[in-house]
């Protein structure tokens, strides 16, 4: 009975093995079909425990056999089925930047040929546009294009096919790299649109061109002594802030045709008339020599805008002022305020022309024709006012000498009272001036002389001459005014554009 059971026990466990090889056969059969049938083919394994388990067991073998070239190196047997997928080579490791241009093994905080002789560095610029110049903020705004070169060994790599490689901004924070500035600058940037506007280009042989684009708002020395018809010199300088001459040489890399402008640069008031470059030594008590490179470029003002604004309405508030001369002196109503306008218009017009100005302790061009035309304005005022007073002096004068005279009323005509005994006591060239004056009119006022004795004829005698020496014709002084301030404004004109053109 005992060896019934133990033959049945052996029986069924030999049944057992023979079911879990054919399970395993199967199951590694389902897993080639799946590497090269991967969307189609699906493993399925019974939902017996003892089945599951073998067939994890036998999943996990495969993986780890397939995984272990990958991880250790090794290459398969010929006929393998994963030798016949192609590598992906996108996805093979690329050689960085910076492990190809080493920079990991220098120290780029010190400058190429660090201990040996300064270092060449060779600059060109290229003008973009030269926006503002101010007069009253003594500036300028240009954005260039400025480029550097050098050479430095650390950074030279193997090419085949001595091509360049080019970087942007961010290779820049990880080398050496000239530390240029703008002297006497008041505000510079480097544009960021739509990235920083910096590019980095190295050679197989070292050779490194760094450029980068930028906006500087650098100051500018005016002489406005003869403004507005002045012509200016404005200069941007740039320098290393750290290195010497001794470590770091600066200089134009083509001499004058280092420096290119664009032709379409143009501006309002001025007239670009020429771009040079020089190089220069600036020391510093405190530092030592270092090389200055500068940008020089000369500007000519345009006039026509000022002659619209400022001389002609000048010049025409002067001749508005001559009218005056050409009305009778007995209009004050219209000579006053004539004369006032005049004059309270070439104060607005001076006033407009310094408040556009900055406030120099010296005169300037536009200052003296505006002041002169000032200056002539008032006086036609004022001869104004010394017709008006010497006129009301006379006709005082007249009006006592008349008082002393007797009533000649109901007389044809006055000259009827001279008296024949009196009559030869008078010059007769004395008498002339008081008929017909120089003008041609009719004298307003006749003298008349009354014969009263003999004993008065001297006394009558010097009378009459007195007055004739106190007769001023006040229309003389309105009729020479009308030739001398024009000659002396035009003599004025002629000696101004002379000097100033």
């Amino acid at each position: 009975m005992q060896v019934d059971i133990l033959l049945l026990l052996c029986l069924w466990m030999l049944g057992a093995a023979g079911r879990f090889a054919r399970q395993s056969s199967q199951a590694f059969e389902i897993y080639k079909k799946s590497r090269r049938e991967p969307s189609r083919v699906h493993i399925t394994f019974s939902k017996r425990p003892w089945r599951t388990a073998a067939a994890r067991k036998l999943t996990r073998g495969h993986r780890a056999k397939r995984e272990a070239p990958r991880q250790e190196g090794e290459t398969h047997k010929p006929g393998s089925p994963i030798l016949k997928r192609s590598p992906d080579i996108t996805k093979a490791p690329l050689t960085k930047s910076e492990q190809l241009l080493r920079i990991d093994d220098h120290d780029f905080t010190m400058r190429p040929g660090f201990g040996g002789p300064a270092i060449p560095v060779g600059v060109d610029v290229q003008v973009e546009s030269l926006d503002t110049i101010s007069e009253v903020d003594m500036d300028f705004t240009m954005t260039l294009y400025l480029r550097h070169y050098w050479k430095d060994e650390r950074l030279a790599f193997p090419s085949t096919n001595n091509q360049s490689m080019t970087f942007d901004g961010r290779l820049v924070k990880k080398i050496w790299v000239p530390d240029m500035f703008f002297v006497h600058s008041k505000r510079s940037f480097i544009h960021d649109t739509t990235t920083d506007n910096v590019m980095l280009r190295v050679y197989p042989d070292g050779k490194v061109l760094y450029s980068l684009r930028v906006t500087v708002t650098a100051m500018c020395n005016m002489d406005l002594s003869r403004f507005p018809l002045d012509t200016q010199t404005c200069s941007l300088e740039i320098e290393s802030y750290a290195y010497t001459d001794d470590d770091l040489m600066l200089y134009w890399k083509k001499g004058n045709d280092s420096l290119k402008t664009d032709d379409r640069i143009s501006l309002s008031q001025f007239l670009i008339q020429k771009f040079h470059t020089t190089t220069k030594l600036a020391f510093y008590s405190s530092t030592g020599w270092y090389n200055r490179l500068y940008i020089n470029f000369t500007l000519r003002r345009h006039i026509f805008f000022f002659l619209l604004q400022t001389y002609f309405p000048a010049t025409l508030m002067v001749m508005l002022s001559w009218v005056s001369f050409w009305i009778d002196r007995r209009a004050v109503p219209a000579r006053v305020p004539l004369g006032i306008t005049t004059v309270l218009t070439m104060s607005t017009i001076i006033t407009g022309v310094n408040a556009s100005m900055p406030r120099v302790s010296y005169i300037k061009a536009v200052d003296i024709y505006l002041w002169v035309s000032f200056v002539f304005v008032f006086l036609s005022v004022l001869e104004y006012a010394a017709v008006n007073y010497l006129t009301t002096v006379q006709e005082r004068k007249e009006r006592k000498i008349r008082d002393r005279l007797p009533c000649t009323c109901g007389l044809a005509h006055p000259r009827q009272l001279i008296m024949g005994t009196s009559y030869s006591d008078v010059d007769v060239n004395t008498t002339g001036t008081y008929g017909v004056p120089e003008n041609g009119e009719k004298q307003e006022r006749i003298l008349v002389h009354l014969a009263l004795g003999d004993d008065r004829t001297t006394s009558r005698r010097k009378n009459s001459r007195s007055y004739v020496s106190m007769w001023i014709d006040t229309h003389a002084i309105d009729k020479y005014s009308r030739i001398i301030f024009p000659g002396a404004y035009i003599l004025f004109n002629i000696i101004y554009w002379s000097i100033y053109s």
